[in-house]
């Protein structure tokens, strides 16, 4: 295992105990609140997720950006592959996937989103992003910027930030924003420093 890989290991693992933490309804629904302002005149299909563990619960954003606008979930087609995503809306019935994702049915239309809502376990002020490990939403960021101009946007509580995450800037994907239930956070592109 290399230093790298070590030290997001180690702050993984207590990332996750800080986020089950910090798991409240009423942080939930404040961070909804602020996702569908946000995106409110964004343009374009927005991805979402559905929530496992202690991820913020972001449904009831999901179904208000609906009305407006394309949503799509994400899905996971095999272990080192980026994602890709299906349409969604609240009438959906979803169906269990790989890596215990719940994933919109085979007949759900596939969508390219301009917009991602991405679930996290730390994040730090430049606005690098600490995943589970599995490097699906690096490697999709990858291809879909590679395509357009696309946004990350992640979703977390505010006491999820960290001073530093570990991170290799060729390889790891940087986020636009963050959402909390303090409001919205930007990280214009060049304000992260060169450090890993």
């Amino acid at each position: 295992m290399t230093d790298l890989a070590a030290a997001k290991a180690a702050l993984r693992s207590a990332a996750a105990a800080r986020r089950e933490g910090l798991k409240d309804p009423a942080r939930d629904r404040t961070i909804c609140d602020h996702v569908a302002a946000h995106l409110a005149t964004a343009a374009g299909a927005v991805s979402g997720y559905w929530p496992m563990r202690s991820e913020v619960d972001i449904r009831p954003a999901l179904g208000a950006l609906s009305t407006t606008r394309t949503v799509a979930l994400p899905v996971v087609t095999g272990r080192a592959q980026p994602l890709l995503f299906r349409a969604w809306t609240p009438a959906t019935i979803l169906v269990p996937a790989a890596f215990g994702t719940t994933v919109p049915p085979d007949t759900a239309p596939w969508v390219i989103p301009q917009v991602l809502l991405v679930p996290l376990l730390a994040f730090d002020p430049q606005g690098w992003r600490l995943g589970y490990g599995g490097g699906f939403y690096d490697r999709t960021l990858a291809l879909l910027r590679a395509r357009g101009p696309t946004l990350a946007i992640g979703v977390a509580y505010a006491g999820q930030r960290v001073d530093h995450v570990p991170h290799e800037p060729a390889t790891d994907a940087r986020l636009d924003a963050v959402v909390t239930e303090d409001g919205v956070t930007d990280f214009p592109p060049g304000t992260a420093p060169p450090r890993t």
